[in-house]
């Protein structure tokens, strides 16, 4: 696929960051980081040319394909634990069978993000098969988020199934001005593997890379059950987390 080299976003300033309640010697959040589609329409070096404007030891975590009952609780749990803030790409249908779930992200402060409604391969799919299937997972996150669709998503952040992108629909997405993210380093956690096995895979991919977006699925039972020890790893590692959200305002609450 070809994807055009355009400036990045600038990262946004932050107060110091609150005392994390009950863990004073948590991870936390370092920084936000507002993300401008009309200057970033996508990032991700596993993808495309570019990836956000990151430094050295700073990571995005981000969860495909939720939520999901028996782990997207666990996760949040997680994260909570630790003040880190993530970003969620869920798929339509397991958002309108799990709202408290997705409203639980959202209210705790979570980018909640769009990941097809169904999890097809677009790139196997027309164009307009393809636009409408990203359309039905639009409407039906803001609908478990917010109770209403709107002429477009209220996050524009968009990932592709398996990264089966084309042409076409990056055209597409862009004019629509939506950021398409790819990843920088995953966890491979759709392979069986113990949480041990996951947590020594992407604390070595993460020391080769020094950093960026990375890509887990809440859906896991064994991403699940690590998480908490890859937070612990990042904070006597040196790592900040960076937490990514839409530049064009603030997002709703439910």
């Amino acid at each position: 696929m070809t994807a055009l080299l355009l400036p990045l976003a600038a990262p946004v300033a932050v107060a110091a960051a609150e005392p994390c309640p009950g863990n004073p010697d948590a991870l936390g959040t370092a920084r936000t980081l507002a993300v401008d589609p009309a200057l970033t329409p996508r990032v991700g070096r596993k993808q495309f040319p570019q990836t956000l404007p990151l430094a050295r030891k700073e990571v995005v975590l981000t969860f495909d394909d939720g939520p999901w009952p028996a782990t997207t609780g666990r996760v949040l749990d997680a994260l909570k634990r630790e003040c880190v803030k993530a970003t969620f790409f869920l798929i339509g249908r397991n958002a309108a069978a799990n709202a408290a779930l997705a409203r639980r992200e959202l209210a705790e402060g979570h980018t909640v993000a769009h990941h097809t409604n169904q999890h097809p391969l677009l790139n196997r799919m027309s164009t307009a098969a393809a636009e409408a299937e990203i359309d039905r997972g639009f409407a039906a996150v803001d609908t478990a988020l917010y109770g209403r669709v709107g002429h477009a998503p209220v996050t524009p952040f968009f990932r592709f199934p398996g990264f089966a992108s084309s042409k076409a629909l990056l055209d597409a997405l862009a004019h629509r001005g939506i950021v398409v993210f790819g990843a920088d380093l995953w966890a491979s956690d759709w392979n069986p593997m113990s949480p041990d096995q996951e947590l020594a895979l992407v604390l070595a991919r993460l020391q080769a890379v020094g950093g960026g977006i990375v890509l887990f699925h809440d859906t896991k039972t064994q991403t699940a059950a690590m998480l908490p020890a890859f937070l612990r790893a990042l904070k006597s590692r040196g790592y900040n987390v960076v937490h990514v959200v839409p530049a064009t305002g603030a997002v709703p609450k439910p």
